[in-house]
């Protein structure tokens, strides 16, 4: 192959319980990217549609994670990128992973895949703390594995992937204000109450053992956090109302997707996700604040493959 086109979907991290840990990736949402082979050593950005973001690699996310891969594989040629953004920076459905982890995952492709799904994480990694002001893995990882996955560790990385249960739906509301991660990051405490820790982390627990085993309810019981939630929600208009008329309508769980603005819902069933869907946008559309919703079932493959040239 000399030429590669792929989609690298949107991803919800934290998952309300497992901040900066977990994340599941999304069906139906996400960048296009085209990656071909080039003479010149190097990466190379040459097109970016949808959104104004830097062409200059050592600036770009995509072209950091692509870098950082290139300084490891030492190939004798190098790469041009084309960006088709269909996510929003600061949406906070993993706009800038997105780019980060499509990048090395087509060059990958390209040199044949000498690196395993844990590699290409941690390149990829390195372009997400761009964006964010730090290397963290939790929406990298479920665009890359699929599913649901659970960052063990950062050094040395070490990501788990989850099993989904087969019925399982998200519900995305995106109000149309931005928050940056790193701002969002900046309003957390230090240190939080031995008593919130340790409900957080069986939360998490419990979280794992109801996807492991389809148990919807357990599921259901797991997804509350009290660590993280009750700074950040101040940031997002109408947060509390669209949570309760989420419950109302039967989601499983309601929080906050990354570091916001988007909510994210869980739901059992794709009837289930379109009436909470609806209840969402109802709460949005009382207001003044443009929004725009997608309701999808998770994405168990991660980024794909939608052409190839020799």
């Amino acid at each position: 192959m000399t030429e590669i086109k792929i989609f690298s979907p949107a991803t919800v991290a934290n998952v309300s319980c497992g901040f900066d840990v977990l994340g599941f990736c999304l069906d139906g949402v996400g960048d296009e990217m085209i990656v071909r082979k080039t003479k010149d050593k190097g990466v190379k950005i040459s097109k970016i549609e949808g959104y104004d973001l830097p062409t200059e690699a050592t600036k770009n996310v995509a072209g950091v994670a692509a870098l950082a891969l290139l300084e490891d594989a030492q190939p004798d040629f190098g790469f041009e990128i084309e960006i088709y953004k269909h996510i929003k920076p600061g949406s906070g459905v993993g706009s800038s992973s997105a780019s980060a982890s499509g990048s090395v995952f087509a060059i990958n492709e390209l040199l044949g895949r000498p690196y395993s799904k844990t590699q290409l994480t941690y390149f990829a990694m390195k372009g997400e703390a761009l964006a964010s002001g730090s290397e963290h893995a939790d929406n990298i990882a479920p665009g890359i594995f699929g599913g649901f996955t659970l960052v063990k560790s950062t050094a040395p990385l070490e990501v788990v992937q989850l099993p989904t249960p087969d019925d399982m739906f998200a519900v995305i509301i995106h109000p149309q204000i931005e928050i940056k991660t790193s701002e969002a990051r900046a309003i957390l405490p230090k240190d939080i109450p031995l008593k919130n820790a340790i409900t957080q982390w069986a939360n998490l627990g419990s979280l794992v053992h109801g996807l492991h085993t389809n148990d919807y309810q357990m599921i259901k019981r797991s997804l509350i956090d009290v660590v993280v939630e009750p700074y950040r929600s101040q940031l997002i208009p109408y947060y509390d109302e669209v949570k309760l008329s989420a419950f109302n309508n039967g989601a499983l769980g309601c929080g906050i997707s990354g570091s916001g603005p988007s909510i994210f819902t869980l739901c059992q069933g794709q009837s289930q996700a379109q009436q909470v869907e609806l209840a969402m946008r109802e709460v949005y559309s009382k207001t003044e604040i443009a929004f725009n919703t997608y309701s999808c079932k998770i994405n168990t493959a991660g980024i794909r493959i939608l052409s190839t040239n020799v």
